[in-house]
């Protein structure tokens, strides 16, 4: 007398593997589609009023820098202007990134199915792969 294990999971019909393959393949595609998305997504930071702004993509790599002719207050002053310039950048991207990042979280999370962590992490931690011990 053989009983089924996976008859207790329900339906009657027992566990269907080729349903689950098929959820999981359109998982990835679902995935896949929305890097593809990020990675062509554009996102802005500025700082100073809009003196210095930062374009990043989505997945938050630089892709442009604009200063405006205002963040050079005195011409005489250029080098002291300049760091100033360099400091402003800076804070742009942070800015950029941010938000570059508050949008991967927006269009990854539903995808993550909410377990937590995100999609990384090592084996034992909170993200998807991690969880599955990759």
């Amino acid at each position: 007398m053989t009983q089924n294990p996976f008859d207790a999971l329900g339906g009657g019909g027992g566990f269907d593997i080729g349903a689950l393959f098929q959820q999981a393949q359109q998982m990835q595609a679902d995935l896949q589609q929305a890097q593809a998305d990020l990675a062509d997504a554009r996102v802005e930071g500025s700082v100073a009023g809009g003196a210095v702004t930062v374009t990043v993509s989505g997945t938050g790599e630089l892709v442009g820098v604009t200063i405006s002719p205002t963040a050079v207050s005195d011409p005489e002053e250029l080098e002291e202007n300049l760091e100033e310039i360099g400091d402003l950048v800076v804070a742009a991207y942070r800015d950029a990134k941010a938000r570059a990042d508050a949008l991967a979280d927006q269009t990854l999370g539903p995808l993550a199915g909410g377990l937590g962590g995100g999609l990384g992490g090592a084996p034992g931690e909170g993200g998807v792969l991690g969880q599955l011990g990759f």
